[in-house]
């Protein structure tokens, strides 16, 4: 469990840790411009989520532990490139391929969680496993702008000892599974349109932005990615092979925890930006003063993280899930009423540093551990659909927030928490008009 959660921990925070380094990155490499520097977070996005699926599949047929430490291995010789990158060049190369060993890791660590334990604790591990994850997104920033105070590189260089003493851990306590042999691989005609789809359509979210959104090469990015999506939707229905199983979405409460998790997602990536954004140029303070003030909201999703299992025994997935959506929200509305441009920590932002502590321990917990009511040879790909999902929902609310704040003005950013707030709505409403239509 430690091993497991430790890999899931470093591959999901450096999506987000890397956010208030953007401003000392750029200053290490005078004459790049904002746009250039942006790659260092596009790179891993685009990667992760469009290589998290088929990086699934692969690990069921090739060996769990084995694409796992791989990752591992990856994505530790990568931060110390990144870590030591003489150009921004080499950094965002450094990013996409560390992206690679992420997805390498993300599915295939949940994927061995289910034959590591008897069934009876499959509840309380997936959960423990998807607050691991839950932490990680909240603790992103504070702990970037700590590591940052020393020097951006810190980020990546922290992931190496890390990396190292896991890689040991694992090769020595993790169990190999793989799928009985004879089992097919994807198919490359589907594998490849996944691919196409959500790399474009995550490209297009990215640069939509700087670009417009009714500019030809953003028009045309998002044709291609949905020529490919559909192209993927026509693989899963009719292939023998295909990357992503129609199985997969029989199960109701796995649909609704996808179509959720999107739009969570998208929620929370403009909750986790815009805070720090906000302290920082609306208030003015520094990058560590704001990452020490959103601590908060990560130790809070501890607390309930760390109990997600039991709360899930007790209550079920659907009304944990939908009472940390609705955090969400409450948490946006209080920002609207009471925070302003005037500095008040405690009375503007920390109520809903607190509600958001609550929304990130509460949902993303016993919605990642839907891929549980799948059979145990669908668990890694179902998964991988799952992060995929949670992936895109990020870039698309990471472009949201840029394209509502290019001034970063206090009116920018309640324009974002109105549409955090919508994207809590919405996800509760998914969850509850496909929630399963009995009580197991």
């Amino acid at each position: 469990m430690a091993v497991l959660g430790a890999v899931a921990f470093m591959a999901q925070l450096d999506f987000f840790v890397v956010n208030v380094a953007l401003d000392g990155i750029g200053r290490s490499f005078p004459g790049v411009s904002v746009a250039s520097v942006s790659w260092v977070l596009s790179a891993y996005a685009i990667v992760f989520a469009a290589v998290l699926v088929p990086a699934g599949r692969i690990a069921d047929h090739w060996g769990r532990r084995k694409v796992l430490l791989s990752g591992v291995g990856v994505f530790t010789l990568t931060s110390a490139v990144a870590a030591a990158a003489p150009s921004l060049g080499v950094l965002v190369a450094a990013r996409a391929v560390q992206a690679v060993g992420a997805a390498m890791i993300v599915p295939s660590s949940l994927g061995l969680l289910y034959p590591s334990f008897p069934k009876r604790q499959h509840t309380l591990v997936v959960g423990l496993w998807a607050g691991v994850g839950a932490v990680a997104a909240s603790a992103g920033p504070p702990l970037g702008g700590l590591l940052v105070t020393l020097d951006w590189r810190w980020i990546f260089l922290i992931n190496v000892p890390i990396g190292i003493a896991t890689l040991i851990a694992g090769a020595l306590l993790l169990p190999e599974v793989r799928q009985p042999k004879g089992a097919a691989l994807p198919g490359p005609v589907s594998a490849l349109a996944l691919l196409l789809a959500v790399s474009l359509l995550v490209l297009a979210t990215v640069q939509g932005p700087g670009w417009g959104w009714a500019d030809i090469r953003t028009v045309a990015l998002f044709a291609a990615a949905a020529l490919a999506a559909a192209a993927t939707v026509e693989r899963t229905l009719h292939a023998k092979a295909p990357v992503i199983e129609r199985q997969l979405f029989a199960s109701r409460e796995f649909t609704a925890a996808t179509v959720a998790l999107f739009l969570f997602s998208a929620g929370f990536a403009i909750v986790l930006l815009s805070t720090a954004l906000f302290m920082q140029e609306v208030w003015h303070f520094s990058p560590l003063h704001a990452g020490v003030s959103i601590a908060p909201a990560p130790l809070a999703s501890i607390a309930f993280a760390m109990n997600a299992g039991t709360l899930q025994i007790r209550f079920g997935r659907t009304a944990p899930a939908v009472t940390g959506t609705l955090a969400m929200t409450l948490a946006a509305g209080y920002w609207l009423m009471a925070v302003h441009t005037t500095p008040d920590y405690w009375g503007g932002m920390f109520p809903g540093l607190i509600l958001v502590g609550l929304a990130g321990g509460l949902a993303q917990a016993p919605l990642f551990a839907a891929a549980g009511t799948l059979a145990p040879e669908r668990a890694t790909t179902g998964s991988a659909v799952l992060n995929m999902s949670r992936q895109i929902g990020s870039a698309v609310g990471v472009a949201l927030l840029v394209a509502l704040t290019p001034q970063a003005t206090a009116a920018g950013f309640d324009h974002a928490w109105s549409v955090q707030g919508g994207a809590g709505i919405a996800a509760a409403a998914a969850l509850l008009a496909l929630r399963s239509r009995h009580t197991p």
